[in-house]
């Protein structure tokens, strides 16, 4: 009985995280500054009428790893900054916790990674990943070019850390964005995220 208890507590948080998340979906997306590997102050809404693409992240997150240690992360970046689709990837790690990172490191990281994100941006309060309620890293978001968040959630359909398993996988980031780019929506457009949780501040 008690394990029976514990299972229907956990659906019931899971279908809790999914909820919060799902209010947030075709409404307006969070607007939000942050500053960027660069020192630059970037805005959401300096990209009005395109889309957007966000990418919670942590380099040292064996889940991450999978997909940028595979050029996964980098190939999808390439494709659709390549398409003048904006792609900001967030790191809302903490100072003095796993995945945070100076200015110097991330620029080191962008570059030895051959990554290819329009910013790096850094969110040490954790403003930003509460206000989108990111849980982990890979966690994505798509934003189409009227501001509305269209997609939230896993990278792909198969949750694991292991790069043979990506070939094998629904890619959600480009089947969400083929359904913006013929005028659709994804589907699915809430997924549950996987990976390591994102190391917040407190």
């Amino acid at each position: 009985m008690r394990a029976k208890a514990l299972l229907s507590a956990l659906v019931m948080a899971s279908v809790s995280t999914l909820a919060s998340a799902a209010v947030k979906v075709d409404s307006a997306a969070p607007e939000f500054t942050l500053t960027n590997s660069h020192g630059e102050s970037v805005s959401l809404e300096q990209f009005a009428g395109k889309q957007v693409i966000l990418e919670w992240t942590n380099h040292l997150c064996p889940y991450v790893q999978k997909h940028y240690s595979s050029d996964n992360m980098q190939a999808l970046q390439t494709q659709y900054t390549g398409e003048d689709v904006v792609w900001l990837s967030i790191i809302s790690s903490a100072p003095g916790k796993q995945g945070y990172v100076d200015s110097d490191t991330a620029n080191a990281l962008t570059k030895d990674r051959n990554a290819a994100p329009s910013h790096v941006l850094f969110d040490p309060e954790g403003t930003v990943g509460k206000a989108y309620g990111a849980k982990t890293t890979p966690h994505m978001y798509l934003i189409d070019s009227d501001g509305i968040l269209r997609y939230a959630g896993a990278i792909d359909s198969i949750k694991s850390a292991n790069p043979e398993d990506i070939p094998k996988s629904i890619n959600y980031v480009t089947s969400g964005m083929t359904a913006l780019e013929a005028g659709g929506s994804p589907d699915p457009k809430l997924t549950a995220p996987y990976g390591c949780s994102i190391k917040y501040k407190g």
